[in-house]
């Protein structure tokens, strides 16, 4: 069984919902990302999702779009990120962790490459925004042969038959935007997502995760009521700008952040 699937298997049982933080690998320079992987997971993270710095993130925000600035200013690349997972591995190898970016990266490495070293580094699931199943035939084939999951987005606007697709190539566990926009857009809705997460259940076994303006501790308990895992992503990016170079005051900022959603999440 892959770390993913024990890990929900894991929570199922405990009748707990995932927490998953996003943070830009090589943000706010290269040394922090590590021990902030480790300390996140003290805080109560559950599997851990990070960021590969690409040039042009059309899916996100400003706030990440600045935090692949600063990672890219210190020429972090793909290689550094795989590398970083490998280092995270050396203390813990049980935290699923899952790299998130764009198809370009992968490509100039190659597939097979890419695939071979991530899961030699011990990388659960890569979530590419950019290429939709239609297109991913070589790529999937890749990760199969090296034990990765694949992990799709699904948008707010995803049709029926949109949803049977995705569904059927993703394992691990499925990826909903809670929002129509890009990452840490401010005006999620419990109500629509609930409703959206159960016309995802006909289609999918695997557990969903919802992403995308969740910024605090009230909403990702809000979130964590409808879907089975939930994903933080700019509200941690932003404290870790806020403190860039200074590595104590980021994992101090970020694990606050984590501990209180964790805390309202459980209860």
């Amino acid at each position: 069984m892959s770390r993913i699937a024990s890990c929900f298997d894991k929570l199922k049982t405990q009748g707990r919902s995932a927490l998953i933080p996003y943070v830009t690998a090589g943000d706010s320079e290269p040394a922090v990302t590590v021990p902030l992987m480790h300390a996140m997971v003290e805080a109560g993270a559950d599997l851990l999702e990070l960021g590969v710095p690409f040039s042009d993130p059309m899916a996100d925000g400003p706030v990440i779009q600045a935090a692949s600035e600063r990672a890219l200013a210190h020429h972090v690349s793909l290689t550094d990120v795989i590398n970083m997972v490998a280092e995270f591995r050396k203390q813990d190898n049980e935290t699923p962790v899952i790299l998130m970016g764009y198809l370009n990266p992968i490509e100039v490495m190659g597939y097979d490459k890419f695939a071979s070293l991530a899961g030699k580094a011990g990388v659960d699931g890569v979530l590419t925004v950019d290429i939709p199943p239609e297109e991913s035939h070589d790529l999937l084939l890749a990760f199969k042969g090296n034990h990765l999951d694949p992990i799709y987005l699904i948008a707010p606007t995803s049709t029926e038959e949109r949803i049977k697709t995705i569904c059927a190539n993703a394992s691990g566990f499925v990826y909903y935007v809670s929002v129509k926009g890009v990452t840490g857009a401010a005006n999620l809705q419990v109500q629509p997502v609930g409703e959206k997460i159960n016309e995802i259940r006909r289609f999918t076994d695997l557990p969903i995760g919802v992403g995308f303006g969740i910024s605090d501790a009230k909403r990702a308990a809000e979130v964590a009521e409808v879907a089975d895992a939930v994903v933080v992503g700019s509200a941690l990016v932003k404290r870790v700008g806020n403190n860039a170079g200074n590595t104590d005051n980021i994992i101090r900022d970020v694990t606050e952040l984590l501990k209180s959603m964790r805390t309202a999440m459980d209860n």
